[in-house]
């Protein structure tokens, strides 16, 4: 399994924008897909985006596609969430996770590592 670090969470105004980063532990880092999940307050986690293990193809939940965009660096064992035009319902923890699959999957029992989940909050 990946050891999995989030950061770049904070507090911003609707409209506005964060990078969240995820910095695996390098072992089989370049051999997984990963994707980020989050969590609202009284929601189930749910996948918003996922990207393959070369980077090739991307997934995108309705909800954030146009304005969320998952990349990776392998040769830095990272993988990246720029979010703009955030809105109020974005709040939530963001949790990053790794498959040990290079291909894209889209249910939380397909992924085996998680990191410890970030916050990001939009104020209206």
């Amino acid at each position: 399994q990946e050891q999995l670090v989030e950061s770049g969470g904070g507090l911003v105004q609707a409209g506005g924008s964060l990078r969240l980063s995820c910095a695996g532990s390098g072992r089989t880092f370049s051999r997984n897909a990963m994707g980020w999940f989050r969590q609202a307050p009284g929601k189930e986690r749910e996948l918003i985006v996922a990207i393959t293990a070369s980077g090739a193809a991307q997934y995108y939940t309705d909800s954030v596609k146009g304005r969320f965009t998952i990349s990776r660096d392998n040769a830095k064992n990272t993988v990246y969430l720029q979010m703009n035009s955030l809105k109020p319902e974005d709040t939530a923890v963001y949790y990053c996770a790794a498959r040990p699959i290079p291909f894209i999957a889209t249910t939380e029992a397909d992924f085996d590592s998680w990191g410890q989940g970030t916050q990001v909050t939009v104020s209206s």
